[in-house]
């Protein structure tokens, strides 16, 4: 038998002696890569579950009846977070309720009307720095603009500092469900005569409706715990008021200045109001999450 007869007879052997060690190499790196996601989902999740854990614990004995039906006290006189929780509800809601039909309008633009236009370019451009701007530049930015020229402290300056978080959100949101929204819908609609404005409003909207409640629910998870924006626009306030041309309490701001306090009491109800706040937001993205695989 020839060299080159045995050089030929070998080569099929050593291709499948390296095919060999090279899936060795990929299962042995597979199975590391897998030890390793699972290592950091294990301590991500152990992360998770000590904050939880410690907020249940040190929270839920501040909870009682009086948090939720007096206002915040000087200290050793009880006191609860009545005002802090109602200051808290009513500048979230006028903060969605501002960026939300802003955030439709300009999300809806930019997903039917500006695709490949220099516009629309800029505005998703500006839309996606506010998205990842942080939260203190926003409340100075609101601070210079209505505190300072309207001197003084307000609700009203908070909601609008909220709003401006929430928008970013709500665009972004709903320019991904609208393009989500199959082109057979419109093509169809247009085949019927309908104009554009309707195709958008009764077609498009209605497919996509899951979708942009849940970029709403989480753009009010997002500035329900926001402290830095309102510590430049609505202060705070130990006393109750409703009043949004004046300073309001929030519960985020009144958590921030008592759990730095030399008083337990106050300490206590910051963990009560820590615990209250991520109540809330898990609701609010546990339904945000049931919206979307109800869509699913």
């Amino acid at each position: 038998m020839s060299a080159t007869t045995i050089a030929a007879a070998s080569a099929p052997a050593k291709d499948a002696a390296i095919a060999v060690r090279l899936g060795r190499r990929r299962r042995v790196a597979d199975r590391l890569n897998r030890v390793l996601c699972v290592i950091a989902t294990l301590i991500g999740l152990a992360l998770l579950a000590s904050i939880l854990l410690t907020l249940i614990v040190r929270g839920a004995g501040g909870l009682s009846v009086s948090v939720f039906t007096q206002v915040t006290a000087p200290p050793g006189s009880g006191g609860g977070l009545l005002n802090a929780i109602v200051g808290s509800l009513i500048q979230t809601a006028l903060g969605t309720a501002m960026a939300t039909p802003i955030g439709l309008l300009v999300g809806t633009y930019l997903a039917e009307y500006a695709r490949g236009s220099a516009l629309g370019t800029a505005v998703r451009f500006v839309s996606d720095i506010l998205l990842s701007a942080p939260s203190i530049l926003i409340g100075l930015f609101i601070y210079e603009l209505l505190v300072q020229t309207t001197g003084g402290f307000s609700g009203f300056a908070g909601a609008v500092a909220l709003a401006v978080i929430a928008i970013p959100i709500v665009v972004r949101t709903t320019e991904d469900m609208l393009r989500l929204v199959p082109v057979s819908l419109r093509e169809a609609s247009f085949a019927l005569g309908a104009p554009k404005w309707k195709t958008v409003i009764l077609i498009c909207f209605r497919a996509a409706r899951d979708g942009v409640v849940t970029g709403i629910l989480l753009s009010v998870a997002r500035i329900a715990g926001e402290t830095a924006p309102l510590l430049f626009t609505s202060l705070g306030n130990l006393n109750w008021s409703v009043d949004l041309a004046r300073p309001m309490a929030s519960l985020p701001v009144t958590i921030y200045q008592y759990a730095g306090s030399a008083y337990d009491e106050w300490v206590q109800l910051a963990w009560a109001g820590a615990l209250l706040i991520t109540a809330g937001v898990l609701a609010i993205n546990i339904m945000a999450r049931l919206l979307l695989r109800k869509r699913g």
